[in-house]
């Protein structure tokens, strides 16, 4: 299966994990490589990066300190072509990454994405997600790893704009921030 790379290694401070990877990234090679996607205009007016970067100098992040992945790694068309089945096979394959990496920070680009690693990977119970979850900071960890939840930045998702989207960004650069002066 063709699919993206996934921009991990040890010590990073954060690992951005997308739903799973549209058919057109998968082409081009590239995270976020629609230009209707909000996630780099979002990401580089945040602050998160010492530097712009966009599709084409995806494999950077790392170099920022930033790993990037997805629950599930076959490419769709939509998240509407996902299967339970697509979630079950690739959750616990996102845990046991997670697990080995340790990154400071784990953010989940939407609560579809990061429900289903619940259900799929951790054993959360279904019923117990159907009450939301609050985006920011939760409660349960990836092993040391906090986790952080932002909105999709999917053009699809058009509940939140792209100033919103900024300051949720905004707001995991505060938190990588806290948690690197915790741990100096």
């Amino acid at each position: 299966m063709e699919t993206l790379p996934d921009y991990l290694k040890p010590d990073l401070d954060i690992v951005l994990v997308g739903l799973n990877p549209s058919l057109y990234s998968v082409e081009v090679g590239h995270y976020f490589a629609t230009t209707r996607n909000r996630f780099w205009p979002a990401i580089n007016r945040s602050g998160l990066l010492t530097e712009p970067l966009d599709s084409s100098t995806d494999y950077k992040m790392p170099e920022q300190g930033i790993g990037m992945t997805d629950i599930v790694k076959r490419p769709t068309r939509g998240a509407s072509d996902l299967r339970a089945a697509d979630y079950r096979e690739w959750a616990p394959v996102l845990r046991e990454k997670l697990e080995r990496f340790q990154p400071l920070i784990v953010c989940f680009h939407g609560a579809v994405a990061y429900r289903n690693y619940l259900r799929h990977a951790e054993g959360v119970n279904a019923s117990s997600l159907e009450l939301g979850l609050e985006l920011g900071l939760q409660p349960l960890t990836i092993g040391r790893s906090r986790v952080f939840l932002v909105p999709n930045p999917s053009p699809a998702n058009a509940a939140y704009s792209l100033d919103a989207l900024v300051g949720w960004y905004q707001a995991l650069r505060d938190l990588r921030s806290k948690l690197k002066e915790d741990i100096s």
